[in-house]
């Protein structure tokens, strides 16, 4: 029924943790575990290598094409349901993925269901939803599960076949290694009419940031797209500002609400 997508990339520490305890709890629903290895050179391809499981399928690219094979990598999924799974989710409950299952069957149009994730008071993830960007995650109930509206990253989250052949998938960005793929895909997932939550109930432990672990490389390719992304953000909020001195256009804007004038900028995922 299920099929989990990771990829990884230089972080064999947080690799290896997460097969013993995430990969270790899931349910028998899941029937493929498909790893893209972005050519590591710590050991990574030697311990998938060591891996005896016939669940397991690995891909191992001859460069680093980050958040990009994310795309690739889900093409060769097969089953109704698909995991997003990042290699830095280090602990998870007992049979977490056949919880996600139950919840996106559970709740109509659903489209991307992320787990919610443990306030560890380190990880780059946990502040921003915990400190940072509380304020933009609203408890609600849909369906009797228990659910937050808000943004959604890619850490650990599910979709189905269904949905994701009908919004065109996950995409790639030749400018970038790094962007947020996962964002783009909650837009297309959303822009259809179906649902993107996040599961109050079920927590995992997202290990991200430079306390868990740093790469000078990958440092390096999100700069460049963060750069770029808040450069585009700074012109569209000069335009908008220059539209709202309109006295026209800022009353239309406030009957309709077709743009705000300025919104924070979300800095959450730590793929490699």
């Amino acid at each position: 029924m299920i099929s989990i997508v990771l990829v990884t990339c230089n972080r064999l520490h947080l690799l290896k943790r997460c097969s013993e305890s995430v990969i270790a709890n899931v349910s028998p629903d899941v029937k493929e575990i498909i790893v893209w290895d972005n050519a590591s050179s710590d050991g990574t391809a030697e311990f998938l290598s060591s891996l005896r499981d016939p669940r397991l399928m690995v891909l191992r690219s001859p460069s680093n094409i980050g958040t990009n094979a994310y795309a690739r990598a889900f093409r060769r999924a097969t089953q109704p349901y698909m995991i997003e799974l990042d290699d830095d989710v280090i602990d998870a409950p007992q049979y977490w993925d056949r919880a996600m299952k139950e919840a996106f069957q559970a709740i109509p149009q659903a489209g991307f269901l992320a787990a919610n994730i443990v306030d560890d008071g380190k990880s780059i993830a946990s502040n921003i939803f915990y400190r940072v960007d509380k304020h933009r995650f609203t408890p609600d109930v849909v369906a009797g599960v228990k659910v937050l509206r808000g943004p959604i990253g890619g850490y650990c989250t599910m979709t189905s076949r269904e949905v994701y052949d009908r919004v065109g998938g996950f995409q790639e960005d030749e400018r970038f290694i790094f962007w947020h793929e996962d964002a783009a895909y909650a837009g297309a997932v959303g822009r259809a009419g179906y649902q993107t939550l996040i599961l109050q109930d079920i927590k995992v432990f997202h290990a991200s940031g430079p306390a868990y672990s740093t790469d000078a490389a990958v440092d390096a390719a999100k700069d460049q797209y963060y750069s770029w992304r808040d450069r585009q953000k700074a012109r569209r909020d000069w335009v908008k500002k220059l539209l709202d001195q309109l006295p026209p256009i800022r009353s239309m804007n406030r009957r309709y609400g077709w743009y705000q004038t300025s919104a924070p900028a979300l800095r959450q995922k730590n793929e490699g």
